[in-house]
């Protein structure tokens, strides 16, 4: 026979305190002293007590958590939103739920969303699904849902970066300092943000009467950047680059190093998201930072709001992005 569950009054009389002041700390009111939730939070642990969430979920109709879809976590610009949902989350008293997935196949969204929903969400955030027809997609009846960087065609809320807007920035930058045209390192084919970034800068490129060359391609990866990098520091035409990613830029900036030309008095690269290492790199990266706290910030404040029954608009809401100046652009010689 298995031992019985530790109690909410096995809590309280350890804790010394009232069940009502146990309940508090269940729930995570703040009306609870910094002592006294720290004394029932070891009482708990003491006594292995874990509070009901579904008990507590039919008294409230919350679970208080969020569950999140993701694709291809690993990358930067996933991660960096995920992680600002999750601060985002906890502040407004919210556990998050995680599911990476390894496709955008419609299926795999449409199951990962039925799995989350099980497991007692009161609503869902999905980052980057990248699914070109959204139409065919089948999400849980009655579900909170609202998307980060996708084409839903005005189905779902939707928020953000203007990646555009963030390239033209870019390519408006390298020629402005003179520069006849700008290469560009692009990402992967099948992605929406690196379609846009590309769009975006060959749009600057003929509204300004600049040639538009072919672009380069990546995957996202460093690895590939060196290889795109090796091979445009070979055809020697380029005298500016744009990339659709530091880590893009990070390899093509090695490809240089190795070759010995030289940044920016040869070649000038600006990139494209301000990871971390971007200005400590040599030299550093100027690049387009992305507003990754602010997208995640504004997904959980319109989930919370379509689970509180208030009207959120189908459409997309673009955060503009900021071009960062640094050190590795400049006029051409």
């Amino acid at each position: 026979m298995s031992p019985a569950r530790a109690s909410m009054t096995d809590v309280a009389r350890l804790a010394g305190v009232s069940g009502q002041t146990v309940s508090r700390v269940a729930n995570g009111s703040l009306n609870v002293s910094p002592d006294t939730r720290q004394r029932v939070l070891e009482a708990m642990e003491s006594v292995g007590y874990t509070p009901n969430t579904a008990a507590r979920a039919l008294r409230s109709g919350s679970f208080e958590t969020l569950g999140v879809i993701a694709h291809r976590l690993a990358r930067t610009g996933e991660s960096s939103i995920v992680e600002a949902v999750v601060q985002a989350a906890r502040g407004s008293g919210h556990t998050v739920t995680l599911l990476d997935i390894d496709s955008t196949e419609h299926a795999e969204v449409a199951e990962a969303a039925s799995r989350l929903s099980h497991q007692a969400i009161d609503g869902l955030i999905i980052i980057r699904a990248e699914i070109e027809d959204a139409g065919r997609l089948a999400l849980p009846a009655g579900l909170p849902v609202v998307v980060a960087d996708a084409t839903f065609g005005g189905r779902l809320p939707m928020v953000g970066s203007d990646h555009a807007g963030g390239a033209r920035q870019a390519v408006e930058h390298l020629l402005d300092l003179g520069h006849r045209t700008v290469h560009h390192l692009a990402g992967p084919e099948d992605s929406i943000p690196a379609r846009a970034r590309l769009g975006a800068w060959e749009d600057v490129l003929r509204e300004r009467g600049a040639r538009v060359p072919e672009p380069w391609r990546g995957d996202w990866t460093a690895a590939s950047g060196l290889a795109a990098g090796r091979a445009l520091v070979d055809s020697g035409e380029a005298t500016a680059v744009f990339c659709a990613n530091d880590e893009m830029a990070t390899g093509l900036m090695l490809a240089c190093a190795e070759a010995g030309v030289r940044i920016p008095g040869d070649l000038s690269v600006v990139g494209f998201d301000d990871i971390s290492l971007a200005g400590f790199l040599n030299p550093p990266l100027t690049t387009v930072r992305q507003p990754f706290a602010a997208v995640g910030r504004r997904l959980v404040e319109q989930v919370l709001a379509l689970i509180a029954g208030d009207s959120v608009p189908a459409g997309i809401e673009l955060i503009p992005c900021e071009l960062v100046v640094r050190a590795s652009a400049a006029p051409p010689r």
